[in-house]
């Protein structure tokens, strides 16, 4: 396989969706010539722990990150849309019907670990669902057998999308598929934070919710404004009970689901080739010529 200047344009199988898209291959997508935008945050859309080099393009998912980008002084940055909107558009609505919520709790990351009472979250939870409840996990807490079995103690069914991949290794080009599966068979998507997993159920069509104890990470600092930016500035993504149709328009902006790029200028921003059959059918064209 061949790499992108970094290895998490291959988060969650973000390059694998769109080079689907754009007529590639899939299994085997080629680089990124630029960073990724692999999940949604209130900065400029790019990991603070990363090291970017200067010059580089970043491809980010909304016209609202490109401004803030540029107001910290990003420069080649290009609203590209996120992959899961590419997937959403690609992958029909089944026929079958949704029932009860899928619940995403907080979780850390491989730097840091959650601090946060599972048990008051899982009380809520209770007394706010009225149909069966599914407890998506991030891998690392899915891991955690004392905390996957305090959601299975409670009834809920336990699950986990899989590993997002990193340093170019464990690449899962199925993730997001499995997420969008799991999404259309529930009514609701809900968590204790606002995250990118309660947009992406919101454009596939979900009620959303964010309530309960939003928990924290170690050592966790407040950047951008933190965890009281987001509740005062997406308010109406707050709650147990929202408006669908004003939450699903913030979904569509924040993920830029509005603003995805014809397959020839996605590859063409990339730098990505023409797919076998584009160049085949050019080639035709010029010796008919």
């Amino acid at each position: 396989m061949e790499f992108g200047v970094h290895h998490a344009n291959h988060y969650y199988g973000h390059s694998h969706v769109l080079a689907r898209y754009c007529g590639l291959d899939d299994e085997d997508p080629p680089r990124i010539q630029g960073y990724l935008q692999h999940g949604w945050n209130i900065g400029d859309g790019l990991a603070p722990d990363h090291e970017f080099t200067p010059g580089v393009p970043k491809f980010v998912w909304s016209e609202r990150v490109r401004r803030r980008a540029w107001a910290l002084g990003r420069r080649e940055v290009y609203v590209t849309g996120a992959p899961w909107a590419y997937l959403v558009a690609m992958e029909p609505e089944p026929a079958g019907p949704r029932e009860g919520t899928i619940f995403y709790p907080f979780h850390g990351w491989e730097g840091q670990h959650i601090l946060g009472d599972h048990d008051v979250l899982i009380d809520e939870i209770r007394d706010t669902e009225t149909g069966p409840v599914t407890i998506c996990l991030y891998w690392q807490e899915f891991g955690d057998k004392k905390v996957r079995q305090r959601y299975e103690r409670a009834g809920f069914r336990v699950i986990c999308h899989g590993y997002r991949g990193g340093q170019w290794k464990d690449l899962d080009g199925a993730f997001l598929y499995r997420q969008l599966a799991e999404q259309r068979r529930h009514s609701r998507v809900a968590s204790n934070r606002l995250c990118s997993a309660v947009f992406y159920g919101a454009l596939a069509g979900c009620e959303p919710a964010v309530y309960g104890d939003p928990m924290r990470l170690e050592g966790e600092k407040s950047a951008f404004g933190g965890q009281a930016r987001i509740e005062r500035e997406w308010a109406p993504m707050h709650g147990k009970r929202v408006d669908v149709e004003a939450a699903r328009a913030i979904a569509v902006q924040e993920l830029g689901a509005d603003r995805l790029l014809p397959p020839a200028e996605l590859r063409r921003v990339f730098g990505w080739p023409m797919p076998r059959s584009v160049e085949d059918a050019e080639l035709t064209g010029v010796l008919a010529r």
